[in-house]
């Protein structure tokens, strides 16, 4: 048995799939060492209840954004080369329909919390955000391109570039001016890098001709959209949760706790999630490239984790300054939800490349309830029992979960999995 394993871990080391996934590593780790430079001027710059101001309307963003994530990237991904032309037709057609249609909603909620919650400065900065959602369509069909590709290190370094962008200026604006509205012009000042950088990647210009039907873009985008909506509201409704139950000054702690530990520790699912989909599509073993993932966020994620988590108490308040020192237990705690986390990431892509889109729908929503109840069952023991309970009860579910994964991964190929929700 143990030999068995060390040669799927040398398959693991062998494959293809871990260049991109360092690839995207890289571009991960220079996005979150940027945002921490970025978390440690807004630490020592703004004061909590500013902080939390910042991470509502972020949240509200976010939440937004994941509609953007409406499977067509996938879509040009799979197309085969006779239907390709044909699909990025389609493709750029929705996604600027979807884009200014995204523009409009995050207007109208930017409009809805200055009326219903009389909250000025989060208002702006839902609205000013707003804006990215105008500078992405020219890029999106030019990102599916060029991951169909295979240049994922040249999409990782775009995202990279412009991540880390938006942190520094951030940073910058920070110092120059006081105020959370400088988050928001950052993000929007650096959108342009990424799309530049894509068309860059792989030009390519829409032409006149047939355009690929949208019932497959339906069929499949709902689901994803579905996943994608569940996984933000998931990712931020632990905010507005904390901020309705504990109040502003508790969100602004726990939102710095998220970004100094799950927030660079989550890193690894973010490079699994963009990674693998490609390479499950163009792989003729499916199983043999979710076991290359598996054992990449066992034996890869977890070292890393468990030493950030272990570090923690030493770096936040030397490196954020006295006043977040409380906080460093939640920065601890929210590190080793990462490994369940990229467990899952694993899993999902698995089931959307299977076209089993519904099937990670389905187990999303029992993660986010999951996640949402123990918010709701343990904040009355502060700050401290909503980490613990989030640990346990999302990472066990996330595990759970995955199950399936592991036993196509690892069983023997007699039995083969035909997964069912």
């Amino acid at each position: 048995m143990f030999a068995r394993m060390t040669t799927r871990m040398n398959e693991a080391r062998q494959s293809p799939m871990l260049q991109n996934i360092g690839a995207y590593l890289a571009s991960e780790a220079s996005a979150k060492l940027s945002r921490i430079v970025a978390v440690i001027v807004m630490a020592r710059v703004l004061q909590p209840v500013e902080v939390g101001i910042v991470a509502a309307a972020m949240a509200t963003s976010e939440l937004l954004k994941a509609f953007t994530e409406n499977g067509v990237i996938q879509r040009v991904i799979s197309a085969s080369d006779s239907e390709l032309e044909a699909t990025c037709r389609t493709a750029n057609r929705i996604n600027w329909i979807w884009c200014v249609g995204l523009f409009a909603l995050q207007l109208l909620v930017a409009g809805g919390v200055y009326i219903l919650l009389g909250n000025a400065a989060a208002a702006l900065l839902i609205a000013v955000m707003a804006l990215e959602y105008l500078l992405m369509p020219p890029g999106l069909v030019h990102c599916g391109l060029a991951m169909r590709d295979g240049k994922l290190k040249g999409t990782a370094f775009v995202a990279g570039a412009q991540t880390v962008s938006a942190n520094l200026l951030s940073a910058v604006l920070l110092i120059v001016w006081y105020s959370p509205a400088t988050i928001a012009l950052a993000r929007v000042a650096s959108a342009p890098i990424w799309t530049s950088g894509m068309r860059y990647l792989h030009p390519w210009r829409p032409t006149a001709g047939p355009r690929a039907p949208l019932t497959p873009f339906l069929r499949f985008g709902r689901s994803v959209v579905g996943v994608e909506l569940v996984k933000a509201l998931r990712m931020q409704s632990d905010k507005f949760l904390i901020g309705g139950l504990l109040g502003a000054d508790a969100l602004g702690f726990y939102y710095f706790a998220v970004n100094a530990g799950l927030g660079i520790a989550n890193s690894f699912s973010v490079a699994f999630a963009t990674v693998l989909f490609p390479h499950f599509r163009n792989s003729s073993s499916r199983d043999a490239v979710l076991r290359s993932g598996l054992l990449l966020a066992l034996f890869a994620v977890t070292p890393v984790v468990a030493m950030q988590a272990l570090a923690a108490p030493v770096y936040v308040p030397l490196i954020f300054g006295d006043k977040w020192a409380p906080v460093a237990p939640l920065v601890s705690l929210l590190c080793f939800l990462a490994i369940p986390s990229v467990i899952w990431a694993t899993t999902a892509q698995w089931f959307r490349a299977i076209d089993r889109a519904d099937i990670e729908l389905r187990r999303s929503v029992v993660i986010f309830l999951a996640a949402s109840g123990a918010i709701v069952t343990a904040y009355p023991f502060g700050l401290t029992g909503v980490a613990w309970a989030l640990m346990l009860a999302t990472g066990l579910t996330q595990i759970a979960l995955s199950l399936p994964a592991f036993s196509a991964a690892f069983a023997r190929p007699a039995r083969a999995l035909n997964p069912a929700a």
